[in-house]
């Protein structure tokens, strides 16, 4: 089968950073579905990975996560899905990934795709939607009910991946008044567009632009980026007994002890945790996706696709990659057949 990896760790300039190969087709496990991947998204994770993680000598590793595609076969214990089901997720750091043109994973982690999107539009949401879904409800416990409470939700990054799909669930699924983060005019608007009450500028203090807007003191704080930089404005920023939620890898060790006197806590996310774990609760990934598609198909929630870029092979991955790194991309990118 044909599929896009790498076989050591270079810079994405490198014509060898992202490569075309051809790979043995892979034999699901008992809970495994056999995807045809039919289209792909590019996240953060991947770059991370492909920068820092080598493969052992002579192998190839293929990576990516997100993925929309068509069921080729199943596992023999699988009673989710069976072959023909349009699909969606967004896979495991502890398997090869979704670059290829079969894939195996665990029947627990994947949905039914939106009827109303196409593979890309849908190969745009797994990551990004668990993650935000995971980091507003489960981890910073915000109530699903739409009674205004007068808490204020932050999101520093929110023109980004999981920033595009975080600002409208808390708009559409919340009470909370939702003010993004965004630097630069086209993001702004992108921000307001998916239903932010007010946008900031984060190469601003954040303490200064929230003021500006009225709001000296929020309830919650969603750091998608660049919580190093940002961190005491942050805990100036939140009123007491408030939350931060992260999911980005600071540069710096964070000094929690200026949490302490406001009583704030801390909560991190990390998309992966129930794969890398096989946590009893795992099957909650495939029950988040389902919800998420209603969500999509009701016109409650949309793609956040930014850009196409074109057919998924070495060359256009790296493009990809290039655009991520650049820390400019609006958006998902995505990519389409092999």
């Amino acid at each position: 089968m044909k599929a896009v990896g790498y076989k050591q760790s270079l810079p994405i300039a490198d014509a060898n950073a992202l490569i075309d190969v051809e790979l043995p087709e892979p034999q699901p496990g008992s809970h495994d579905l056999l995807v045809e991947v039919k289209a792909i998204s590019v996240n953060p994770v991947d770059t991370k990975v492909r920068r820092n993680t080598s493969p052992e000598d002579g192998q190839v590793k293929v990576i990516g996560w997100d993925a929309s595609g068509v069921v080729h076969d199943v596992g023999s214990e699988v009673t989710l899905f069976k072959p023909g089901d349009s699909v969606w997720y967004a896979g495991s750091l502890v398997r090869p990934g979704t670059n290829s043109e079969l894939h195996c994973v665990d029947e627990r982690l994947v949905g039914r795709k939106p009827g109303s999107l196409g593979f890309p539009e849908a190969a745009a949401l797994p990551l990004t939607a668990l993650t935000a879904w995971e980091l507003l409800f489960d981890r910073l416990k915000v109530p699903q009910n739409l009674d205004h409470s007068g808490e204020i939700l932050l999101i520093i990054g929110a023109a980004g991946g999981v920033g595009s799909i975080l600002t409208q669930l808390a708009r559409k699924l919340t009470g909370l008044t939702v003010v993004g983060t965004a630097s630069r005019p086209e993001t702004q608007d992108w921000v307001r567009s998916l239903g932010a009450h007010a946008v900031i500028d984060h190469s601003k203090p954040l303490s200064k632009e929230l003021e500006r807007i009225g709001f000296p003191q929020v309830t919650y704080v969603a750091s998608l980026t660049q919580t190093d930089q940002h961190f005491d404005e942050i805990v100036t920023s939140l009123a007491p007994q408030g939350k931060l939620g992260l999911i980005d890898d600071p540069k710096l060790p964070l000094d929690i002890l200026k949490l302490k006197r406001k009583s704030l806590s801390l909560h991190w996310e990390l998309m992966f945790t129930r794969s890398l774990f096989s946590t009893p609760d795992m099957i909650a990934q495939h029950q988040i996706l389902n919800q998420v598609a209603q969500l999509v198909d009701d016109a409650t929630l949309k793609s956040t696709v930014g850009e196409h870029f074109g057919r998924i092979c070495g060359e256009n991955l790296r493009k990809a990659h290039a655009l991520i790194e650049s820390g400019k991309a609006k958006g998902k990118i995505v990519l389409e057949g092999f």
